[in-house]
């Protein structure tokens, strides 16, 4: 039996998915009025309702498991502090560790995000072991997840035959996306109306945003290496990434898959970073946005890292980011 957390987001649900597509035996924990998108086999998963924050709870929920996948989080960008992102981020990863030594639980894939690894070059990716540094370390969110993973891994060095795998997922697209999460940065250009803006020039639409970029990766490769780490992989980090992409090549890409004429205009660094501290001063005044000056400082940096480590102990896939966006506007259009 697999205890899964985390079911009802986008990569919680495809992990949700591909375990049953492999004939496992799921329970998912969901706090009250939570609900799992309809799917195949759901009658087959059993539902527990309760906090993830409370300790009774979850200890209860993991009994009888051999194994947890927590792919719970909290990731609302408009949040400002850290405070508000640890309960999820850092609080839960702490009751796990604590779970790992009182119940017969072997083995926890936890997830973080890439965003505690320094992003590197085109010509330097980087790997896990690079630091958690600049623009990341001043982000609240990845602030939270670093102390997460933090606890687990002080954990997993003082425990025997136990497994904590923590995956460090980049910038997930695909099916499912129901809330919408990441999925926000596609809908931004592509409307059901068929216009990014309401500005065209010579019948292209007009879409300008910053000049950094993501590390892409099918949300369904994330879940396979999530769903490969019960049986495989070591005790540490592994990042899951996949294509890295500026903006403009990513927006780019999706006018292709999507079939409309799109341009994209690169806005200055100066008036990205002017949109920031307008957010910073919002928020000083209980308006919060998702302007603010650690958000729009890494919309400013191109990410680039090296998941051979996860391609090596974890079989992480590479779908094409093209499949993922198709994917994603079919699923939305289902």
């Amino acid at each position: 039996m697999i205890l899964l957390l985390g079911a009802s987001g986008l990569l919680g649900h495809n992990v949700l998915r591909l375990l049953l597509e492999r004939g496992l035996r799921v329970r998912v924990l969901l706090r009250p009025g939570s609900a799992l998108l309809p799917m195949e086999g759901l009658a087959e998963v059993e539902i527990v309702r309760g906090s993830l924050l409370d300790y009774p709870t979850l200890l209860a929920a993991a009994d009888g498991c051999e194994a947890v996948i927590n792919c719970a989080g909290t990731t609302d960008m408009r949040l400002s502090r850290v405070e508000d992102f640890c309960p999820v981020n850092r609080d839960l990863p702490a009751l796990l560790g604590r779970l790992l030594e009182e119940s017969d639980v072997r083995t926890l894939v936890h997830t973080s995000t890439a965003n505690t690894i320094a992003a590197g070059t085109r010509a330097h990716p980087t790997d896990e072991t690079a630091p958690f540094a600049a623009p990341f370390d001043r982000s609240p969110y990845a602030i939270s997840k670093r102390e997460g993973e933090a606890l687990l891994l002080a954990r997993a060095s003082a425990l025997e035959g136990r497994r904590v795998i923590i995956v460090c997922p980049g910038f997930m697209l695909g099916p499912y996306d129901a809330k919408p999460s990441s999925a926000t940065l596609m809908l931004a250009a592509c409307r059901r109306n068929g216009g990014a803006l309401p500005f065209r020039v010579r019948g292209r639409a007009l879409m300008a945003g910053p000049r950094g970029g993501k590390s892409f990766l099918h949300v369904r490769d994330a879940a396979t290496a999530i769903a490969n780490a019960l049986e495989r992989g070591e005790s540490g980090r592994y990042l899951l990434t996949g294509e890295s992409l500026t903006l403009q090549e990513f927006y780019a890409l999706q006018a292709q898959v999507c079939g409309y004429r799109q341009r994209f205009l690169p806005l200055p660094d100066g008036l990205v970073r002017a949109a920031g501290r307008l957010g910073d001063a919002l928020g000083r005044l209980g308006l919060h946005t998702m302007l603010c000056t650690h958000n729009t400082d890494q919309l400013l940096i191109e990410e680039w890292y090296d998941a051979g480590k996860a391609e090596r102990e974890l079989g992480l896939p590479h779908t094409p980011i093209a499949q993922a966006i198709r994917d994603y506007f079919t699923w939305l259009g289902g």
